[in-house]
């Protein structure tokens, strides 16, 4: 498929994930009975709108997102009288806690969702293991990969009669049948041959495992491992949560001081880009196209996952004007048990978002004019 189709088809999912990110909140606000004044496509100039009860749709010109108007959210708008107990806050702060965190909870639940897709109908993809090198020793000691003759480029077919579908099998067997000697049958220059070799113990980040002392690359695919739906919903759960302690690392990192300072030579030109740098959404659409390209399905699934969990804990932060700001300034009228003067916080509203738009906009400008290289060539 064309690398600027793949890329559009990404543009359509972010603003799809954006507006049930909106939905969220749009849709709990009308169960707790919280006056909704509008819900738009995109920002800027009016393009089209109807209005349907107390309620205003419609799209504007940039579309770059959405967003939900919510009665009594803006300090500076006075309400209407009759509308005052139909305001967003008149009503407890358990509602309003459930308005505001349904929006970001949607991107962890497309996270899962889609991962639970990937894993059951499209499936994990299996490669052919092969031996990318043979460490002669181990701790001291000739390799057991060493002694058996495995040599760099050999295909792992099977162990003890056992299919091998990937590197993950072969280390499983490997870890769990230490000192015992296991017929490893692998494909050199077109022929099957069996070595054996017997795992030794060798000490792995702190722990002690079984290892024969060869690296492993993936080779030609094989298949794809799929599991029923009810298990992929689980496995997804789990992935999520896995990447969500990644993001909430990498967050640290890129808006830490050490982040912030790359960013500062990557615009200032006296560092390389690399592909382990921070991207905006056009560096997202950019790798999109890329994959594509290249026929990286399971990368643009993967990318997209990535992107709905970092937008989910992006806005989790506790800062205004994100919905995690509003959040902790619920918690805040909890501990204190009164009202907290919205209008005290607009300085620092202020300060947070022009350093996000200033961020952004830098990433974007690094993006157009120096972009990470085509990590799928």
């Amino acid at each position: 498929m064309a690398g600027w189709l793949v890329a559009i088809l990404f543009v359509v999912a972010i603003l799809v994930v954006v507006l049930i990110h909106e939905a969220g909140h749009f849709l709990t606000a009308k169960a707790f009975g919280i006056k909704v004044e509008e819900f738009f496509v995109g920002f800027g100039p009016r393009l089209w709108s109807t209005r349907r009860g107390e309620t205003e749709y419609g799209v504007k010109a940039l579309p770059f997102g959405g967003y939900v108007r919510i009665a009594g959210m803006n300090p500076f708008q006075e309400p209407e009288p009759g509308d005052r107990p139909r305001t967003f806050g008149a009503k407890p702060a358990w509602q309003r806690a459930i308005v505001i965190g349904t929006g970001p909870v949607t991107h962890f639940v497309m996270a899962v969702i889609f991962l639970a897709v990937y894993f059951s109908a499209i499936g994990t993809p299996e490669f052919q293991p092969v031996v990318s090198g043979v460490e002669p020793t181990l701790d001291g000691r000739p390799s057991p990969a060493a002694e058996a003759g495995l040599r760099q480029g050999d295909v792992i077919l099977a162990v003890d009669g056992s299919r091998v579908a990937s590197s993950d099998d072969l280390v499983a067997l490997t870890r769990a049948r230490v000192g015992r000697e296991l017929a490893i049958m692998v494909e050199r220059a077109g022929e099957r041959i069996v070595v054996r070799a017997t795992p030794v113990l060798s000490e792995v980040g702190g722990e002690q495992v079984g290892r024969l002392g060869i690296g492993l690359a993936d080779g030609r695919l094989i298949g794809r491992d799929r599991i029923d739906p009810l298990r992929g919903i689980g496995r997804g759960a789990l992935v999520t949560g896995t990447i969500t302690k990644a993001v909430v690392v990498r967050l640290g990192d890129v808006f830490g001081p050490a982040g912030l300072r790359r960013i500062g030579q990557l615009l200032a030109g006296s560092a390389p880009r690399t592909s382990d740098d921070v991207v905006s959404v056009v560096g997202a659409v950019r790798l999109s196209a890329e994959a594509g390209q290249a026929g990286a399905w399971d990368a643009l699934f993967q990318l997209f996952v990535l992107f709905n969990v970092f937008v989910g804990i992006l806005n989790l932060l506790p800062l205004p004007p994100l919905d995690g700001g509003h959040l902790a300034v619920l918690a805040v009228e909890k501990i204190r048990r009164r009202p907290v003067d919205a209008r005290r916080l607009i300085p620092l509203t202020a300060l947070v978002a022009g350093f996000m738009i200033l961020f952004a906009l830098s990433v974007v400008y690094l993006d157009i004019v120096n972009p990470i290289p085509n990590p799928f060539r």
